[in-house]
This record gives C-alpha cells, structure tokens and sequence, in this order.
C-alpha cells in the first residue's frame, strides 16, 4: 500500500513507487540479510494501515557498537544494490541505534541495552497483538 504522504517529509528518502510484490521483496530481503549477519531478537512489525510512515517496521539487536554498524552498513548496501533503492542510515556514527529508512520498510537496530530502554516493539505493537517475530 503507497500512502501520498510517505517520504515526503524534508530530509526524508524519496516516495516509494512501488507495488505491494516489491515491498514483500524488500521486507525479505531484509529479513534474509539481518538473519546472514546474526542480528539477534529480530522482529516485524506490520504498520500497513496503521500509519502512513511505512509498511514494515523491522527491529533488531546487535551484540555490540561494532556489530550494529555492521549490520547496518552491509544491509544498506544490499538494498541499494539488489533492490535498487534509495536508502537513509541516521545513527551509524556512534551505533548505539541505527535507523535505516528504506522507503517502504524501516529497520532499527540497537545494541542491547539501547533498545530496552526505548522498548520501540511496546511502543508501536497498537494494543492490540504483539509483534511477530521474524521467521528465520
């Protein structure tokens, strides 16, 4: 589902223009990539008509500032490259919590201890069914 409004915000990655196969294509392929390089407790939360800002937000933890980056570094590569899109890395330089916004799909990656204190899986699980875990 595209929303007129995602990525339109400034600063913000370019409007996704893709169709529903294409975002379960990505949504995979990030799966697939944060299992290679063993992200550790990785979930997907559905965000698909619950709001506009992306389909999928994808959560998951590294085992230090080291690997967090990474992960994310590696992820952001393949994404540009075998999804062909345009992604935005906000965090890396510390690696504490890395965001990558990948349009259609948002992936948080933390250490530990980082994503304890801001618990984003409570946050954004609507009251209603908790997050699924990401099959593996």
């Amino acid at each position: 589902m595209i929303s007129a409004d995602k990525g339109n915000a400034p600063g913000a990655a370019p409007a996704p223009t893709s169709s529903d196969d294409s975002v379960d294509m990505l949504h995979a392929l990030i799966l697939h990539q944060l299992d290679e390089d063993q992200a550790q407790e990785t979930i997907s939360i559905p965000l698909a008509g619950k709001s506009s800002i992306a389909d999928h937000m994808v959560i998951a933890s590294g085992r230090s500032t080291r690997h967090v980056s990474a992960i994310a570094e590696k992820l952001a590569q393949r994404i540009k490259q075998e999804a062909g899109r345009q992604v935005r890395v906000e965090g890396l330089p510390n690696a504490d919590w890395v965001l990558i916004d990948a349009g259609d799909v948002i992936v948080h990656l933390f250490r530990p201890e980082v994503r304890s204190f801001y618990n984003l899986e409570r946050m954004w699980s609507f009251g209603d069914a908790p997050p699924v875990a990401a099959a593996n």
